[in-house]
């Protein structure tokens, strides 16, 4: 048995496997399947509660963190997995909001959840509203350090920015990709000087499908779980049918392939960290 790809960016790198929780009750006898690249993996927790993953017979790299459990395909990762501080700040709610199926390229995900200009037409009365529609300039780096990708001051207008609101603000946002396939969205909290933070975490099934894990790490004393979940629900689930009638299901990455606009910044800058990554998986070749 082998993966579907070749590609370093996806063998040698920490991909999520489903939640941490799935593996109560399981053993080796009885694993937990999940699917990764093409094939199937078997996961359990040993005695002592450690992750364990094999692919056949061929034991891989696992580790439990952020609330997910995290496989590298190649055996071998190139990096250690992201910093999530927020995700064990006191006074935060974590909430897993679930997995939702989604037959296009991660990658196409990615660079939506980082769009704000779809926001007054896909997800009207929401997170915005016509004639609200500017994207104001805003700034995005990639940080040195971490090969990470930053967008700052981003500003939207919104008429409910969350399941906490209940009016219209200017909300604050800040995005932050750092793998091909895991994106955090910071934008203002209930919490003076906080933001919350979102967590998208994408489980490539192949080239064409993925499963998208999302986890709130928020600052919220009025809803309940369920609210919570029902407004990233709702907020997924317009996005959904449009990321799924893209004209091509995989990312182009020629310059030409898409026309961008001055809000397009921060897709601008993912495509080109892509192709200087040499991403191969989910991506289009040029005709």
């Amino acid at each position: 048995m082998s993966f579907i790809t070749d590609d370093p960016n996806m063998l040698d790198d920490w991909l999520v496997a489903g939640p941490a929780t799935a593996l109560a009750g399981t053993s080796e006898a009885r694993p937990r399947a999940a699917r990764l690249l093409g094939e199937t993996l078997q996961l359990w927790g040993d005695a002592a509660g450690t992750p364990q993953c094999r692919l056949g017979s061929q034991a891989l790299a696992v580790q439990s963190r952020h609330g997910y459990l995290w496989v590298c395909p190649g055996g071998t990762p190139a990096r250690p997995l992201f910093d999530f501080p927020e995700y064990g700040e006191a006074g935060r709610r974590i909430v897993d909001c679930g997995a939702i199926g989604v037959a296009v390229s991660g990658l196409r995900v990615i660079e939506n959840f980082l769009d704000m200009a779809h926001f007054p037409f896909v997800h009207a009365d929401v997170l915005g509203k016509v004639p609200h529609t500017e994207v104001a300039t805003y700034q995005v780096r990639i940080e040195p350090g971490t090969g990470e990708i930053w967008a700052t001051d981003c500003r939207f207008w919104q008429p409910r920015a969350s399941a906490a609101h209940d009016s219209g603000s200017e909300v604050l946002y800040k995005y932050r990709v750092m793998q091909p396939l895991t994106a955090m969205l910071y934008k203002s909290s209930h919490r003076a000087g906080k933001l919350d933070a979102i967590g998208l975490f994408l489980q490539p099934l192949d080239d064409e499908h993925v499963i998208a894990h999302t986890l709130l790490a928020c600052y919220d004393d009025t809803s309940t779980d369920a609210e919570l979940i029902a407004f990233q629900h709702t907020i997924f689930g317009q996005d959904k049918p449009i990321l799924e009638n893209h004209a091509f299901k995989r990312m182009p990455l020629e310059g030409r392939a898409e026309t961008p606009t001055r809000g397009d910044t921060s897709s601008v800058t993912y495509r080109r960290w892509l192709r200087e990554r040499g991403m191969r998986f989910g991506v289009r070749q040029a005709a």
